[in-house]
């Protein structure tokens, strides 16, 4: 079914509740803060976001004697939109809530555009962005590529997750397999395994060891079956695989955090099957294609669009072999969305 596009005045509309429901949102929280602070507060100390639920996130203190109880906080409403992985400052009361009061910089944040186009943080301080994808439900290099795209923009570490690596014996799945080779010859790092029969997971354990990670990916491509071999004691909800659509039916409502017990955390977003990339430039898009890197600005014409112009270096690298022609579909289909947007 085609996308249906909205009229100026339907975003207008649209945008007008959204800003209607944050100041609202902002009332409940200068509410909640005041009655907190008609009370006993104690005194500042450090915590991390574990989870998020709109004005309110669960915080885990990260210091002193009460390090790992976790509370349920308002932000004031002066400070910026909070995201899972935030580390900040925050005071607690004797009721078992507590005040986020101060925000601490971020090393990294993965955003991602919402509805109406503008860039949404979706984690913070992540090192690696853990792209899942398997042979049911069906992927597509593209979406792969548009989450490596992402991650080079945020400055993290991409690792090709691909599960249920069980079923790709079968003959049918000969060009995923090509996938694979490819991304490793780029040099992006790609584990095969299967959180049904467990092969691999010992590999994919060592590999998250004492780093922040994000899982993303397809609904259905088993990010939380991944996630109740690795930490089993969570015991997160799968959802199965729709009959009709053959696409996955989403489990994770909300971002939250998980410690491995060995070190390093885990992030867990809601299911994403479209990756947009409509705030990114030209130049942007190109620099996320890591093999383009060597023949840009090679091109005879400096407003190239390596689409099928003479003299075009990317062009050139696909006929010799050193761009798979994969990537660059994949590229011009991104572009093509970009330019309509």
């Amino acid at each position: 079914m085609a996308k249906r596009h909205l009229t100026r005045r339907q975003n207008w509309r649209i945008q007008k509740i959204q800003d209607e429901r944050s100041a609202r949102a902002d009332k409940r929280a200068d509410k909640a803060e005041e009655s907190l602070l008609g009370g006993d507060l104690g005194p500042e100390q450090s915590g991390l976001v574990i989870a998020h639920f709109g004005v309110q996130m669960d915080v885990e203190a990260t210091d002193g004697a009460n390090a790992g109880e976790i509370r349920r906080c308002y932000r004031r409403a002066n400070l910026p939109a909070l995201v899972t992985g935030d580390r900040v400052t925050w005071r607690a009361d004797n009721q078992g809530s507590g005040v986020i009061v101060a925000q601490s910089p971020r090393q990294t944040e993965l955003c991602r555009p919402d509805h109406r186009g503008q860039l949404k943080p979706v984690a913070a301080n992540v090192d690696y962005l853990v792209i899942v994808f398997a042979p049911l439900p069906t992927p597509y290099a593209n979406l792969i590529d548009r989450y490596l795209v992402a991650a080079e923009q945020a400055g993290l570490e991409p690792l090709l997750v691909m599960n249920k690596s069980d079923l790709l014996n079968d003959h049918s799945h000969l060009e995923l397999q090509q996938w694979l080779r490819d991304y490793a010859a780029l040099g992006y790092r790609v584990l095969s395994l299967s959180a049904g029969d467990g092969s691999g997971m010992d590999e994919l354990k060592a590999t998250l060891k004492n780093r922040i990670s994000v899982f993303v990916g397809q609904s259905g491509v088993g990010k939380s079956s991944l996630i109740n071999v690795l930490l089993p004691e969570e015991d997160l909800r799968v959802g199965a695989l729709s009959e009709h659509t053959g696409k996955g039916t989403h489990t994770t409502t909300t971002a939250k955090l998980f410690h491995f017990p060995a070190g390093g955390d885990l992030i867990d977003s809601p299911g994403i099957r479209e990756f947009g990339l409509m705030h990114i430039s030209h130049d942007e898009l190109l620099e996320g294609f890591i093999e383009f890197r060597p023949f840009l600005g090679m091109c005879r014409f400096r407003d190239c669009r390596h689409k099928q112009e003479p003299g075009c270096a990317l062009l050139g690298a696909v006929e010799d072999g050193k761009i798979t022609k994969t990537r660059m579909a994949s590229y011009k289909y991104i572009l093509s969305t970009l330019e309509s947007a």
